[in-house]
Formats: structure tokens, sequence, C-alpha cells
């Protein structure tokens, strides 16, 4: 009988084989230390803890809240409903961005070394991309503006940088802008945008997202509002491209449970203001524990640092076997750094002694 064998008798399209397979995340030493994934140490709001025990029961009905969560972020950043849409975390509306925009023949530009998703989504559609370096941790803009061509249909600004934590200055992003071509879309990726809100930081959803008909945001309610696990973010930008990327998203790919516990948080300003400060002091704190062992970071707006310590990889084991997670950035073509998210103060004391330890036995 044809096919017995368990071959697979079908063809995949090429574009895929570029791509690496999907692997589950590997777990951890019960009682580990995750420093690795820049979550929040804080977990959800408790407004948010109380809204999803008050739906438990509700869990066998599908999602109603996508047009409520919708109208609360435009009211929130004084836009119009139309031009926001939701998705299943950031992840997955870079993926519509690029089943939107992209195929055979385009490009992607993006600094490098930056978010992975902005490569391999746009390599699944087909389309090229080019790299741009970074400078002290932020995307070079300059190096961005000389590589757009007649191929270009997307530039990713990702900003704070992820994992270097830089970002470029106000007046500088804004000069950027200007000189990119109508038809180029510039996509700037804040996802860390609340851990670096205030003054000298851009606010591309303020600023430029009103005036500007080739910009748009990405944010997403896994970082500093501490849903990782239920998988939610935001689109803003012109109308038109919301409502693409609401043509090539999957049904209910937001689940009811993420649309409860988003609406549910951004009712308390001040417990955001509060995480906000927490991690400021933590990552000045966590940066001059480092420096007083001689490891040097760059700078960051975030709620990670990334730190020089020759190689990251044997570092990362190193510092595994003693409890605590951090990410090496070999992977992205860093092998002489690692990526330390910002912890509680027990958590960063941990990793501060991991390492003590770690150098004192040799390195």
């Amino acid at each position: 009988m044809r096919g017995a064998s368990g071959r697979c008798t079908v063809r995949v399209r090429d574009a895929l084989a570029q791509l690496p397979d999907y692997a589950p995340p590997q777990p951890v030493a019960p009682g580990a230390i995750r420093l690795d994934r820049n979550e929040s140490p804080d977990g959800p709001f408790a407004a948010a803890r109380a809204a999803l025990a008050a739906r438990l029961g509700d869990l066998h009905r599908y999602p109603i809240r996508d047009g409520e969560l919708i109208e609360r972020l435009a009211t929130r950043h004084a836009l119009e409903p139309s031009q926001i849409a939701l998705g299943n975390g950031a992840d997955a509306l870079i993926g519509q961005l690029s089943s939107a925009l992209l195929g055979p023949g385009d490009e992607v530009l993006t600094a490098w070394p930056s978010f992975p998703t902005y490569l391999e989504d746009a390599r699944r559609m087909g389309a090229a991309v080019t790299l741009a370096p970074l400078r002290d941790g932020a995307v070079d803009l300059d190096a961005l503006a000389e590589r757009i061509g007649s191929r270009t249909r997307i530039v990713w600004v990702c900003m704070p940088n992820n994992p270097t934590g830089g970002a470029p200055e106000p007046d500088r992003l804004a000069r950027f802008l200007d000189a990119v071509p109508e038809r180029v879309l510039v996509m700037i990726d804040e996802a860390y945008h609340e851990y670096a809100a205030g003054p000298g930081h851009p606010d591309a959803l303020r600023e430029h997202v009103p005036r500007r008909g080739n910009v748009g945001v990405l944010r997403t309610f896994s970082k500093i509002y501490g849903l990782a696990g239920l998988r939610i973010g935001w689109f803003a930008g012109p109308a038109e491209l919301a409502r693409a990327l609401g043509r090539v998203r999957h049904y209910y790919d937001v689940s009811e449970p993420a649309n409860v516990a988003a609406l549910a948080s951004l009712d308390d300003d001040g417990e955001l203001e509060r995480r906000r400060a927490a991690n400021a002091a933590e990552r000045e704190r966590l940066a001059a524990g480092l420096r007083a062992l001689g490891i040097a970071t760059l700078p960051s707006r975030a709620n990670f640092l990334a730190a020089a310590v020759g190689d990251g990889a044997a570092l990362g084991e190193r510092l595994l076997g003693r409890g605590v997670a951090v990410r090496a950035l070999d992977g992205l073509g860093e092998p002489g750094l690692v990526r330390i998210t910002v912890g509680g103060p027990a958590e960063n004391d941990a990793l501060l002694a991991a390492l003590a330890a770690v150098y004192d036995a040799g390195g």
C-alpha cells in the first residue's frame, strides 16, 4: 500500500528548509532560578489574578472579549479601535505581518542580534533578510537606513533591543522615520516599553503611529504585566494594516483568560509604576554587582542586562549547575555574551553569589 512505510509523500515548501526545527523548551530542575527568559519576577497583577479566578468556571466558553480589550486600548492610547489588532503574543503578530506583507523576492531589514522571529517569519514567506549592526547595544538606525532598497517591505526596530537592552534617542528615531520611504513599513517592537518609559525614551505609539501611515508598533502583556503564559500581544498602526492582520489571524487565537487578565491589568497604573521603578533599581544594583566581579554590561533600558563573560555557553552551563539559568547568546552570533533577566532582590543575590562561586572555582 502506498505510504505504508510512513515516509512523507507530500512536498513541503522549500523556504522551510532554512528554518530551525521546533524544539520544546527544555525543563530546568525544580527550584532553579529562571533569569533566562525576561519574565516578570512579580507574576500577574493582583487584579488579574482575581479576575482569572472569578472566570475559571467559563473555560468551556469561546473567547468574546477581543472587542472590549481593543476598545480599552484605543481609549487608553488615544487611537481608533480600527487601528488595533490582537494576537497570541507579539510573536503571532510578527507572523501575521509577514504573512500579510511578504512573499518571494521581498526583503526585511533588522539590526542584529535582535529578536529571531523577525528573521524566521520572513523566511517562512520566502523573503530575504538583510542585517545591520547594533551601536552600543541599540539598533543602529543609520546602518538600517543605508540598507533600505527597492525590495524592502518591512524594517524592524526593536526598542529597547532584545537581547542587548539599548534604544535610540527620540530625536534620532524621528529623523530616521522621516527618511524612510512611505512604501516601507517600519515596525517598532516595544515589548519592553513599560520598563523603559520616561524622559529620554521614545514612545513610538504616542509620537509616531497617529501621524505616520507607514509606522506600526507592537506591545505585549507578557513582560511587565506578567502574563507570558497567557500569550497576548497587540498591534497599533494604520487601520488598513490592522484589518489585514485580522484577515490572516486564526479564530479564537487570543484566549478568554488572556483577555480577562489583560483587561484587569489595565486598571492599576500604580502597580505598573511600582514595577517599573523596582526593575530600574534592581537593574542598577545587578549591574553594579557584576562590575564588582569584573563583568561589563551593555547599557540597558529593559528588564535584562547583556553581560560580557568570555564564553557565554560555558558560563551558562556552570551557572545552571548551581541552580541559576541565564541565556547564552552564542546562537545569535555573540558567543561572549549572556543575557541576564533582572529578577527580584533574592534572585539577583543568588545569581551574583553563583557567579562569584564559579569565578572562585576557576571560571
